[in-house]
């Protein structure tokens, strides 16, 4: 079997009556899922949804975005998960960039679905718990069958970037993750509240526990960190995967009087750098420590992981799975002599995906031979634990979301009265890293900081607003003229 679909008809009709997910309380089996399944199945093949078309679920966790997704592959066709958060222009720039046939939203988001149609992306509203409503689509083929998702992310342009990974990119990285965790057992129930419209919250949280033939917890969201901390006791998950954020609200939350979860043996931390001093709370407060792990979108996501906890190095983030190629470069795509320096880290292998969806300059940018530039600068030590030491670009990581400067200095920019701009991240004890604007208004301008973080807001996703905004005379810049963002990060 080569596709994700097959993989998961086989799994509900093995064990059908076995736990698939928790949802608001109460447990359903893999029967029940298949009938959801089938049943998103036939509503779409009935809208005229086939092979090559790309569906949209803008849409928090829930009971019907696993549905869909298993039903798109079905039909051989793609999924795009969206931030339901994003903003209605965002999304539709990237909804008409993809190509969609059909998008779907929760109940209660009719006025911005009927916005997005009339904007000629054809787009309904459904319960969190389905059934779809019936429609008919007249989407044209802009995907292949090999394409399972789509993820957006946020060019460094400020142009739609987007990544494509197939059937076997994300069957490889699970089984890899399966195999490379040292702790699981079959009895093991995964919190799957980690968005799945990232790459880390779909394969890690929604997929694997899925493919693995575990059984998921599924919330549509994370706060109040109280409210998922008594979902982890009540369903008693076992294996926990979430950004540093999550981890320290949740700390946060039972310093406030939350009763502490006592059923969880697996606490991962991704999508972000780790703190290690949190570590110390963590073992206080649930009697284990943290696994740091490193992925990329574009590495389905994981490319390693702290495997067990009486072999964690703290400070690192494990060692790399199985079917990785590494290699380590200078900035000049050059191999380092020493395998022990640091340098740039390149991957190749069958997780890793093919290239950017409608972007060959980008793709050749960052893949030369079948290699994959991730464009971090790490170092590997003698038993194998990769250490991630920088960024080679400027991404702030807020919460464990990327932020592209350019696209905060484009929205900013288009404020009347500010003359140039530039973001940069600084640290924050909670979400690792917050936005901060450096402004130069123009001449006689009169504008508040207030004003900036307000405009922005209602442009951008809440985690790419700036939270300070610093008017400055002039921007540094190099003798060729590009802004010297480590000159305003180190103020």
């Amino acid at each position: 079997m080569s596709r994700l679909e097959e993989h998961i008809f086989a799994i509900c009709k093995k064990a059908g009556g076995e736990k698939a997910f928790w949802w608001r309380g109460a447990w359903w089996s893999r029967n029940v899922l298949y009938e959801m399944i089938s049943k998103c199945r036939d509503t779409l093949k009935d809208a005229g949804f086939g092979e090559g078309q790309i569906l949209a679920a803008i849409m928090p966790n829930c009971p019907l975005f696993l549905s869909l997704a298993v039903a798109v592959w079905s039909l051989r066709g793609t999924l795009l998960p969206l931030n339901l958060q994003a903003g209605r222009l965002n999304m539709a720039k990237n909804l008409k960039h993809a190509g969609v046939s059909l998008a779907i939203m929760p109940e209660g988001m009719e006025s911005v679905a009927e916005s997005l149609t009339e904007m000629g992306i054809l787009t309904v509203t459904a319960p969190l718990e389905g059934p779809l409503p019936s429609v008919k689509v007249k989407g044209v083929k802009s995907s292949d069958a090999e394409k399972a998702v789509l993820f957006y992310t946020s060019g460094t342009t400020g142009a739609p970037k987007a990544v494509p990974l197939t059937h076997r990119n994300l069957l490889d990285n699970v089984s890899k993750s399966i195999e490379h965790f040292m702790e699981l057992q079959p009895e093991d129930r995964f919190l799957n509240v980690l968005p799945n419209f990232h790459a880390l919250g779909f394969t890690t949280s929604s997929l694997l526990p899925l493919l693995g033939e575990f059984s998921q917890v599924i919330l549509p969201n994370f706060m109040p960190a109280e409210n998922t901390l008594a979902a982890i006791r009540e369903a008693e998950v076992t294996a926990v995967i979430a950004v540093p954020t999550m981890i320290a609200l949740m700390l946060g939350a039972i310093a406030r009087g939350a009763d502490v979860p006592r059923s969880i043996r697996i606490l991962v931390s991704g999508g972000d750098k780790f703190p290690p001093l949190l570590d110390q709370r963590i073992q206080k407060v649930f009697g284990l420590g943290v696994l740091e792990g490193y992925g990329l979108t574009e590495t389905s996501p994981v490319v390693s992981v702290n495997p067990g906890q009486k072999v964690r190095k703290l400070g690192t983030v494990g060692t790399i799975l199985k079917g990785y190629e590494v290699q380590i470069r200078d900035r000049e795509g050059n191999i380092v002599k020493d395998p022990k320096e640091e340098g740039i880290l390149w991957l190749k292998g069958p997780s890793v995906f093919q290239g950017y969806f409608k972007d060959p300059e980008r793709t050749a940018e960052r893949i030369k031979d079948g290699w994959f530039n991730t464009g971090d600068i790490v170092k590997i030590d003698e038993d194998g634990y990769l250490s991630i030491l920088d960024r080679e670009s400027d991404i702030i990581i807020v919460g464990g979301f990327n932020v592209y400067p350019a696209e905060v200095e484009e929205v900013i920019r288009s404020i009347p009265g500010v003359l140039e701009s530039a973001v940069v991240g600084v640290p924050h004890p909670i979400s690792g890293e917050i936005v901060k604007a450096y402004v130069v208004k123009r001449p006689g301008a009169e504008l508040q900081p207030r004003e900036i973080i307000s405009y922005c807001k209602e442009r951008l996703a809440h985690y790419k607003v700036p939270r300070v905004v610093e008017f400055i005379d002039e921007l540094p810049r190099s003798s060729i003229g590009k802004v010297l963002r480590r000159e305003l990060r180190n103020r």
